[in-house]
């Protein structure tokens, strides 16, 4: 069955899909949330925090209310949600979708992590964070998750012209600053980590970059800028980024690729300098020849198609409207939201399925990594096709 629906219409339902359950929902990473586990008390074992998280991530059935992990929402998703009303507010203009990001802005601003403890204004995950790299407590502040806040109160303060909004994304920049690494040159995932990740030093740079045009401070805006530079420099010759530096980050896969593309982009405006554009067109190229079939379909990783991602297609949409923006970018846009109808979206349910493999499909309805995503993208592909 070959599904035909029109961008704005499939965004609207999939936001009150969301807003059904008071924008709370499920994880990938959300596993450790868990009573049973808990209750075990194997939360001393390093192992066994990543392996009870990476079954719950890989799990094709949702086995969370069998062990106890509740519904939550998640501050990065809720921060989608907002771009996403945003792009609904400049399609429909019924003033909703404002009330609504208002709503949902100042439950961020109550999330804030321990101001006491970190200074300024910064948000981490609802749960605990276990990854070979390191382990992060629920309640430590990330670069991403602040990162992606900061631009959604940024925008929606612009929007209103509520300063709370603004003066909370300014002051989020400070945070971010704060994880900047003296001697080595770059932004920190997380405070007192040092693996050297490219999307999180390159949107830090990006926020930092923004505050610092939004203060008019000289010296932090030459700090973001050189740290951009530190990622850019390790930018392969083809274009293309590792995820990381260290031997377990060697991937190329599709969406990180494209958060560096953005947020240098995002830099560029900023700071009002074309330093990057060479960089950018290389890993455009590299993105546009790697990371997709000829019919729409979106790989997760340069070498692999599988699994098909719905976060992978939502960045996919995002980078090639807001970075490439081509006759031929909204060209492949336009058959990246058409192939992922017809893989990825259950019209019963009216949403999007996690991860579809070659064999199987994971229908979990995670709301922060693939329904946020996806009515952010799809919201922002509804509003360039009106202006094509």
């Amino acid at each position: 069955m070959t599904i035909h629906l029109d961008a704005g219409p499939l965004a609207d339902a999939l936001v009150m899909q969301c807003r059904s359950t008071g924008y709370a929902g499920y994880d990938p990473f959300d596993g450790l949330n868990s009573v049973l586990f808990e209750k075990l008390g194997l939360g001393c074992l390093p192992f066994a925090k990543i392996a009870w998280l990476q079954l719950h991530k890989r799990s094709l059935a949702n086995l969370r209310p069998l062990v106890g992990v509740a519904r939550r929402r998640n501050p990065k998703g809720i921060a989608l949600i907002i771009l996403g009303l945003l792009e609904r507010e400049r399609r429909v203009g019924d003033g909703w979708s404002i009330e609504e990001a208002v709503g949902l802005a100042d439950w961020l601003l109550d999330q804030r992590c321990d101001r006491k403890k970190w200074t300024h204004s910064a948000w981490g995950y609802h749960f605990d964070w276990a990854a070979r790299a390191f382990f992060v407590p629920r309640g430590t502040p990330n670069a991403i998750t602040t990162c992606y806040i900061a631009r959604a109160l940024t925008a929606l303060g612009d929007e209103t012209g509520e300063r709370r909004f603004t003066d909370a994304a300014t002051d989020a920049g400070f945070f971010i600053d704060s994880l900047y690494r003296e001697g080595d040159g770059y932004y920190a995932y997380i405070p007192g980590e040092s693996a050297f990740v490219h999307n999180a030093n390159l949107w830090a740079a990006a926020v930092v970059g923004e505050t610092a045009s939004r203060v008019g401070n000289g010296a932090l805006m030459q700090r973001a800028l050189g740290a951009a530079r530190r990622s850019v420099a390790m930018q392969r010759e083809d274009g293309a980024w590792r995820y990381g530096t260290r031997d377990h980050h060697s991937f190329v896969d599709g969406f990180h690729t494209g958060y560096n593309l953005e947020a240098l982009s995002a830099l560029q405006r900023s700071a009002g300098t074309d330093e990057f554009s060479d960089a950018i067109g290389r890993g455009m190229a590299y993105y546009r020849q790697n990371f997709f079939l000829p019919d729409g379909t979106v790989k997760y990783y340069d070498n692999a198609i599988w699994p098909l991602d719905t976060h992978s297609v939502a960045q996919a949409l995002l980078t090639l409207l807001n970075v490439g923006a081509s006759d031929e970018d909204h060209r492949l846009a336009d058959r990246v939201f058409k192939r992922a109808l017809n893989t990825l979206y259950m019209p019963r349910e009216r949403r999007f399925m996690y991860q579809r493999g070659r064999l199987t499909k994971n229908r979990i309805n995670y709301l922060r990594w693939t329904q946020a995503w996806a009515f952010y993208a799809i919201g922002a592909y509804a509003n360039s096709a009106r202006f094509k």
